[in-house]
C-alpha cells in the first residue's frame, strides 16, 4: 500500500514463460497488494510459471486479443479492490522497479493516470526501439497531440498506472478487443478530464520481449489516426461515439465476462 491505497498489478499475458519470473521478481512487494496475471490462451508454460510464483491467475479459454485481456486485468483488478492499477507487460521490456514512482504519483493525488515514457530521456532508440517503430511513434503522437489537444511524448506504451475511480468511468467496453485498446484509452481519459502525466522509463527490445509485426503496427496506426479523428469530430460536437459515452453503459464496474476461468 502507499497512503492508504491498495495496489494491484496486472500483467496480459500471452506466450510469456521465458520472461515472466524476471520480471517479476523486481515487483516491489513491498507496496505491491496483489498481482494478477491474465493468460490469453498461451500454449507455452505461462500458467504454470505464474501459479508457481503465487500469482492471482485468470485464465481465456480461447484467446480474445490483446484489448480484450487488459479488459479482464481491470475488472479482476476492480473485483479485489484496487485503488491503484498498474498494468505492466510481463515480456520484461519495462523496468518493473518504477511501479512504486508511478503508484505514488497517484497515491499523492497529484494525478489519476501516469505514463511510463519511452520518448522522455531518448531511452527507445538505445534500449533497441526498431527505427520503424520510433518513427511511427513520433508520427502518431504529434498528430494526436494535435487533434487531441495534448502534449504527450507519446501514446504507445504499455506500461500505465490508473487510480480505480478512472477504470471505473471510462467506457472500456466500447474500446477495441486489439491493440488500439490502448490508445483509444488514454484518448477516453483525456476526454474525461482525468490528471495524466508521464514518468521517464528505459526500454529493452530482445528476442523474448513481445513486439508486433509491420503489418499489425499499420494496423494499429490506422486505429490510432481513427481515434483522433472521431475524438475531434466528437468534441465538436459533429457526431456522437460511444468510445465517449457519459452514460457509463459500457462501463466494466456494471459487467462481467463468464468465459474468465479464475485459478
Amino acid at each position: 500500500m502507499l497512503n492508504g491505497k491498495r495496489i494491484i498489478v496486472v500483467l496480459p499475458a500471452y506466450h510469456a514463460a521465458k520472461t515472466l519470473e524476471r520480471t517479476c521478481k523486481e515487483i516491489p512487494r513491498d507496496i505491491v497488494d496483489e498481482i494478477v496475471l491474465v493468460d490469453d490462451a498461451s500454449t507455452d508454460n505461462t500458467v504454470a510459471i505464474a501459479k508457481s510464483l503465487a500469482l492471482q491467475v485468470r485464465i481465456h479459454p480461447e484467446n480474445l486479443g490483446y484489448g480484450a485481456n487488459q479488459k479482464t486485468c481491470y475488472k479482476e483488478s476492480l473485483r479485489l479492490g484496487a485503488d491503484i492499477i498498474v498494468m505492466l507487460h510481463p515480456d520484461y521490456q519495462y523496468d518493473p522497479r518504477l511501479i512504486t514512482p508511478m503508484a505514488s504519483m497517484i497515491a499523492s493525488g497529484v494525478y489519476d493516470v501516469v505514463l511510463a515514457s519511452r520518448i522522455l530521456g531518448g531511452t527507445a532508440i538505445r534500449g533497441g526501439m526498431p527505427l520503424y517503430k520510433y518513427i511511427f511513434n513520433r508520427l502518431l503522437t504529434v498528430f494526436q497531440n494535435f487533434l487531441v489537444g495534448a502534449k504527450l511524448s507519446e501514446y504507445h506504451s504499455g506500461y500505465r498506472a490508473f487510480s480505480a475511480e478512472v477504470i471505473r468511468r471510462l467506457p472500456l467496453l466500447a474500446n477495441s478487443n486489439d491493440f488500439v485498446f490502448d490508445n483509444q484509452m488514454i484518448t477516453q481519459a483525456l476526454a474525461f478530464g482525468f490528471r495524466v502525466g508521464e514518468i521517464s522509463c528505459p526500454t529493452r527490445y530482445f528476442a523474448e520481449a513481445s513486439s508486433i509485426n509491420f503489418r499489425r503496427s499499420v494496423t494499429y496506426g490506422l486505429g490510432v489516426l481513427a481515434t483522433s479523428v472521431f475524438y475531434r469530430l466528437w468534441k465538436w460536437g459533429i457526431v456522437r461515439n460511444r468510445l465517449f459515452s457519459q452514460e457509463g453503459v459500457f462501463c466494466l464496474a456494471d459487467n462481467s465476462d463468464g468465459r474468465i476461468i479464475h485459478l
